[in-house]
């Protein structure tokens, strides 16, 4: 009687919101969800977007969502310590570096395949072992001020190489390669583009340059406006998001004309969750229009990689078209390889950064 009773409570709640992704979904599903009746999640997408969502998903299926937001390289480290007990259920937004890496610790469960998967784009755009699906993919630039620009009589920064210049000693910002995920793409991305040893010197003297490691990707791009950071290293729709929801006008977005990469921001369960099929329901609705349109009206305009959903407007008024990406990136090669090619960064610069690596 009871899962009766919960069978119909989600057919209802389906009807009420009157949403095609609700429609679909196996109604057994729901109702094993919802009699677990509580779900966590870890998000390292920007915090509005995170509660926004998990807000959604509680009010469509009454299941009681908490959320912490964390960047990608902290909840791989998070989970790890926990040894088989996650305290959370699924991983949302981000990087997929960081989720490769948790896949190779056994950290990330693949058992279940997303229905809603059926609307990726690309095959790039989910794991290939099943662990996590794309929600969205950002183009990694640069982002610079160009009133400070304009008073220190520079220009803006237009390669990668054009970082390594004496005229921009002290003025820019990156994130911490420890912490997060957009670090670790800026890593493989040099260290594929100009080959492993090339890719690592040239980080370290790109270090020479670099004012701040901010402890999460989307640090540079929000002190670019204020003019603390004249040049960010990050994730072009996080400048967009300065502009728009900001007002920060004298923001310049680059793609680098040497090329550049992007990242895929996923969606997974964790190994040993708690609620195994509220986190499989979540699954289905993170890979949902339902879900991955929020994140326009909250801050984020990446790219959406599912074809059913509406990109947002924003990113396509800024020129910011993944398709401008260097089409040579292996993500096998980088998921692979990522934590390595860390530890080869870290090492070569030895105490040089130490003491500005942002853990807080």
């Amino acid at each position: 009687m009871k899962k009766l009773l919960a069978v119909l409570l989600a057919a209802l709640l389906a009807l009420a919101c009157c949403s095609a992704f609700a429609e679909e979904i196996d109604a057994d599903l729901i109702a094993a969800a919802q009699e677990e009746g509580e779900l966590v999640v870890y998000g390292s997408c920007e915090e509005d977007y995170l509660a926004a969502a998990t807000r959604h998903f509680e009010e469509l299926y009454g299941i009681k969502t908490q959320y912490q937001r964390l960047s990608t390289g902290e909840v791989p480290t998070k989970i790890e310590e926990e040894n088989g007990n996650p305290s959370a259920d699924v991983w949302f937004g981000g990087t997929n570096n960081p989720y490769d890496e948790a896949a190779a610790k056994g950290l990330l469960d693949n058992s279940y395949v997303p229905a809603n998967a059926a609307h990726l784009t690309k095959d790039i755009y989910k794991n290939p072992d099943g662990y996590w699906y794309g929600i969205y993919t950002g183009i990694l630039g640069f982002m610079a001020n160009k009133d400070e620009l304009d008073r220190l009589g520079l220009e803006a920064p237009q390669t990668w190489d054009d970082l390594l210049k004496e005229e921009y000693k002290g003025l820019i910002w990156l994130s911490n390669y420890n912490t997060a995920g957009t670090a670790k793409l800026v890593v493989n991305t040099m260290l594929q583009m100009k080959g492993h040893d090339e890719g690592i010197q040239y980080l370290v003297d790109l270090d020479k340059n670099i004012q701040v490691y901010t402890k999460s990707g989307s640090g540079p791009s929000k002190n670019v406006g204020t003019g603390e950071c004249t040049i960010g290293i990050g994730f072009l729709h996080d400048g967009v998001t300065q502009i728009v929801d900001n007002g920060y006008e004298n923001i310049q977005l680059i793609i680098p004309a040497d090329g550049t990469t992007c990242e895929i921001g996923p969606v997974a369960i964790f190994k040993g969750a708690k609620h195994p099929n509220a986190a499989k329901l979540f699954m289905e609705y993170a890979l949902s229009p339902e879900c991955v349109e929020l994140a326009d009206d909250n801050g984020s305009y990446q790219f959406l990689v599912l074809d059913n959903a509406e990109q947002p407007q924003a990113a396509i008024d800024f020129g910011l078209d993944p398709s401008l990406v260097w089409d040579g990136y292996d993500f096998a090669e980088a998921a692979a390889n990522t934590a390595a090619n860390v530890e080869a960064v870290i090492n070569a610069l030895g105490d040089a950064a130490d003491d500005r690596f942002q853990t807080e």
